[in-house]
């Protein structure tokens, strides 16, 4: 066997004295890889981004007392009638009080949890937005701003304003943008609020919230919870819901249903409640990676063509090495080096070309009313996707070389001696 430096000195001999063969390879690489890196970068940013949307917005287990029809009705405790076939028409539902008994016992019972990143409580009231003589229904929530932003990313959602604003002001609202539209206010004006019971209180703007979702932005405000128990009346304990952020999302169906059972109150998952959301989430990750793979099969065929169309050209030279002394063997890799080399440098320049247009597309102004901090199209510089491209051009310009080059090992010298 020849001496491998020979062997890769000759390699790169062919590849040089046939420039623009090598080169017209090597850009099929680039490209194949190129257009791998930018679809698969863009599409799994911008499922990341809608994913977002929900799951910023949506705790992973939401914690509160549901209103239920009541299970026992007054005929059902009249002796007279205890073995009667009792039909009753319109249920009403039992008094049930909204607030959480041991609210914050059981908060703290469930952050010792391991598996729980952080548990929040909240306090819901239907409220009314005065303006002169107008008043107009919506709902205020009392809530943690600082934990809101760190675990549910409040702050991605609030314009002109912040979540240290709001918890730094006693007496502040987060105004919902539709609201404030309606009623031409803007921040650092003061705003009427209204409760069920007729108490008005002022309170002072300290910014926008925007969630994209037109139905919500037009009813609903955040408050500091205590101001929220304050404006309602109500003790430093009242709670109306717990919201739960897990380490492990797969784990908040189970722990859900332990959550029923253990404190008599209703657990919906996130699972449970954006079922149909879920499943359109799955489709889409399964037609982007079912296109990236597709993708990467079509410029790993259009790479083996090439190489062997490069091979077959070389014909005379194979015939001429094998004259001189070259094995088989030696031949084979000759070919091998060449495709394995093609493949590295085309690989590279796709993974350059890739990220090039992947970081332009970053660039291109996107807004959405979903994501108003969004401000250009969503990209996923994900490291892996660069290993699997590179790993991919590798691969399969080795199998393009070696597939090709297992015939040229074969090929006798006198026959394509006697061709010419």
């Amino acid at each position: 066997m020849i001496n491998r430096k020979v062997i890769l000195s000759i390699a790169k001999t062919h590849l040089l004295t046939k420039i623009k063969q090598t080169a017209t390879a090597a850009l099929g690489v680039t490209f194949g890889i190129g257009a791998y890196i930018i679809m698969v970068s863009f599409m799994t940013g911008l499922n990341q981004m809608l994913d977002d949307l929900i799951l910023n917005l949506t705790p992973h287990i939401h914690i509160y007392n549901e209103i239920q029809p009541s299970k026992k009705q007054p005929i059902t405790l009249y002796d007279d009638f205890k073995n009667s076939f009792n039909i009753v028409h319109s249920i009403k539902p039992k008094m049930n009080q909204k607030k959480i008994h041991n609210a914050y016992p059981i908060i703290n019972y469930l952050a010792q949890n391991k598996n729980v990143l952080g548990v929040l409580p909240q306090l819901k009231s239907q409220i009314f937005y005065i303006a002169g003589t107008i008043e107009l229904g919506g709902s205020l929530i009392g809530i943690n701003p600082i934990e809101e932003a760190t675990y549910f990313k409040l702050n991605d959602y609030i314009v002109n304003g912040s979540a240290e604003a709001l918890y730094n002001s006693s007496n502040g609202i987060l105004l919902g943008i539709e609201i404030a539209k309606k009623m031409s206010l803007n921040v650092g004006d003061r705003v009427q609020i209204g409760t069920v019971s007729g108490t008005v209180f002022p309170l002072k703007i300290v910014g926008f919230y925007q969630s994209g979702i037109a139905d919500v932005d037009v009813i609903q405000s955040f408050a500091n919870i205590k101001t929220v128990q304050r404006i309602l009346g109500e003790p430093e304990n009242y709670i109306t819901d717990i919201n739960v952020k897990l380490k492990d999302i797969d784990k908040a169906f189970l722990m859900a249903k332990d959550i029923e059972k253990q404190f008599s109150l209703t657990a919906m998952d996130i699972n449970t409640a954006n079922a149909q959301f879920d499943t359109g989430s799955s489709i889409r990750n399964l037609i982007t990676y079912a296109v990236s793979i597709t993708l990467l099969i079509v410029a790993g065929f259009g790479i083996y063509n090439i190489l062997n169309m490069l091979i077959y050209e070389k014909m005379n030279d194979i015939a001429i090495l094998k004259a001189i002394g070259f094995s088989g063997k030696d031949v084979q890799l000759i070919f091998m080096y060449q495709a394995v080399i093609i493949g590295f440098v085309g690989g590279v320049l796709g993974l350059i070309l890739g990220f090039g247009l992947s970081h332009l597309i970053d660039n291109v102004p996107f807004e959405t009313e979903a994501l108003p901090r969004v401000k250009t199209y969503p990209v996923n510089f994900n490291f892996w996707y660069y290993i699997i491209g590179i790993s991919f051009a590798l691969i399969a310009t080795f199998f393009a070389g070696y597939l090709p080059s297992q015939k040229a090992k074969k090929i006798d010298p006198v026959d394509i001696i006697r061709g010419q």
